[in-house]
């Protein structure tokens, strides 16, 4: 069986209890005229601890699905957000 696929993204939402939103950002180039695109994607992940808050960049991993729309888990907190 082949590893999990890990995406790296931004939490932009944690609101939910034991779930964030994470948005990741992807670079892709136009079609047509070539020029670089920004595209970001959002997922919702498990987060059991409730230790990820918005603005941190977290690592999620594919799991089985755990409800409607949550398909991913954290697995790690990469770089936590500043705090001003």
């Amino acid at each position: 069986m082949a590893a999990k696929a890990e995406i790296v993204g931004r939490v932009v939402s944690d609101k939910m209890d034991k779930g964030v939103v994470v948005a990741v950002t992807r670079q892709v180039r136009h079609d047509v005229y070539g020029k670089g695109q920004r595209k970001t994607s959002r997922f919702m992940a498990h987060d059991e601890a409730n230790t990820a808050k918005v603005g941190d960049t977290v690592a999620i991993v594919e799991s089985r699905p755990l409800s409607r729309r949550k398909r991913f888990a954290v697995s790690r907190i990469v770089e936590r957000a500043k705090v001003i």
